[in-house]
């Protein structure tokens, strides 16, 4: 409590903590404003339907946007576009040097960087928004299991939809750099700690329903154990010792100190298994082409039944597998052993025992590589055994449970949201020698 007392009588971080809030406010006002020209008969059902079945790239996404996808609002998208997008250009800034460049000059290329991701985020919202849109619509039986249509009116109606939600993907770009510059915490991730924190209630009543306040009792019980397993594994490092020579420069001595390379058990955090997710979920997307019946009907419930039940095996490894895969790949991409080196030896740093160049090199390779497999294993375990016991637990059926709003990506997100911002607020506290919230 004194803690919070601190905190509210410093003025500059009681205004960030109430413009965050005020942000947070907005985002959830506009992910429940349906699009102009929706049937809000089709809203219904389209909401009645996510709640009976979230699995598929439209849980996923309905997750992310806080259900905004289920009203088809203007932030129906929510800002997954621009995360995407950051990854892409992740990737990209290896394979091409003029964003290495860009990434070597500082703020200057880092601006530059920003503005492209906008760009192609802009352009992914886009194509994610009419492809959802036209799908959804194009094959009402499927989702509605009536003929009702969101667009009674047609194309006209389709393309001011369209518009709403790239326009709202590009307002909430907005909101979430005003949050990073006025507000506490950086802003895309605290909207995505909005968007899924706010679909954990649901649970809770699906959950009271069915199973009574038993229920509910185990799955808080296991929830606490997820956050402290997370908060445990996130904290984890693997500290590499490292020695600088001393140099004498005229009078001064330089140098001579110890210190230490800290690699995180999950450097990749969450990201492995969003896009893991995201991959796992295209074929959704694919099959939206097939025809309705016949063998394109096949082709749909085999990948309904074998990709997006949490409790099958055909799911469970081939998540697991692409999410250790993509730690791997990503954790090479955050952290390049060459560069370390050449960094340690130009600043006169070596490891003792290993001499500086390429044995150094291929020592941090080593420590890296073994360090990723806990953490990539870790991840797996906890975006699939949640869902899975979750599912194994309540049982099947129409309007069972929201399987996706109790995975591992949610609770992933809001744990290490929620450790950076309590880092922040305690740095700005501790500048001001106020006992912050970590001891």
């Amino acid at each position: 409590m004194s803690t919070l007392r601190n905190v509210i009588r410093t003025p500059e971080l009681r205004n960030k903590i109430l413009f965050t809030l005020a942000m947070i406010l907005l985002y959830r006002l506009g992910a429940q404003i349906p699009a102009p020209g929706v049937d809000l008969d089709a809203i219904e059902a389209l909401r009645d339907q996510f709640d009976e079945n979230s699995g598929g790239i439209f849980g996923y996404l309905n997750l992310l946007s806080g259900g905004g996808l289920g009203s088809l609002s203007f932030f129906a998208l929510g800002i997954l576009p621009y995360i995407t997008s950051s990854i892409i250009i992740q990737i990209l800034t290896v394979a091409i040097p003029k964003l290495e460049q860009w990434q070597a000059e500082g703020a200057t290329g880092q601006r530059k960087i920003t503005q492209w991701t906008r760009y192609i985020a802009v352009l992914l919202s886009l194509v994610q928004s009419t492809g959802i849109v036209f799908l959804i619509h194009n094959n009402p039986e499927g989702f509605f299991g009536s003929d009702i249509g969101l667009f009674p009116e047609g194309g006209f109606k389709i393309v001011l939809a369209v518009v709403c939600m790239v326009t709202g993907t590009a307002v909430l770009m907005w909101m979430g750099e005003l949050i990073s510059q006025k507000g506490i915490g950086n802003g895309m991730s605290i909207l995505i700690f909005a968007s899924v924190v706010s679909s954990l209630p649901t649970v809770g009543i699906q959950l009271q329903s069915l199973r009574g306040w038993v229920g509910v009792a185990i799955g808080v019980v296991l929830l606490l154990f997820l956050c402290a397993g997370i908060v445990f594994v996130e904290q984890g490092q693997r500290r590499i010792p490292v020695n600088f020579a001393k140099r004498v420069v005229g009078r001064r001595q330089y140098g001579g100190n110890n210190s230490y390379i800290p690699l995180k058990v999950n450097q990749a955090g969450v990201i492995p298994v969003i896009f893991a997710s995201s991959l796992l979920s295209l074929p959704t997307l694919l099959t939206g082409v097939l025809p309705a019946d016949g063998w394109g009907q096949d082709v749909r419930s085999f990948i309904d039944n074998n990709l997006f039940q949490p409790d099958n095996l055909g799911y469970i490894l081939v998540f697991g597998l692409l999410i250790v895969g993509f730690a791997y790949f990503y954790n090479s991409i955050a952290f390049d052993p060459i560069r370390r080196a050449d960094d340690l030896r130009k600043s006169g740093g070596f490891i003792p025992g290993i001499r500086p160049g390429p044995q150094t090199e291929r020592h941090l390779a080593k420590i890296l590589n073994r360090i990723t497999l806990p953490g990539a294993l870790f991840l797996a375990i906890v975006a699939l055994i949640p869902s899975a016991a979750l599912a194994r637990y309540v049982g099947g059926g129409a309007g069972s449970t929201n399987i996706t709003a109790f995975s591992g990506v949610s609770i992933l997100i809001g744990v290490g949201v929620s450790l950076e911002t309590m880092k922040q607020i305690d740095s700005q506290l501790m500048s001001r020698n106020y006992e912050g919230f970590l001891k």
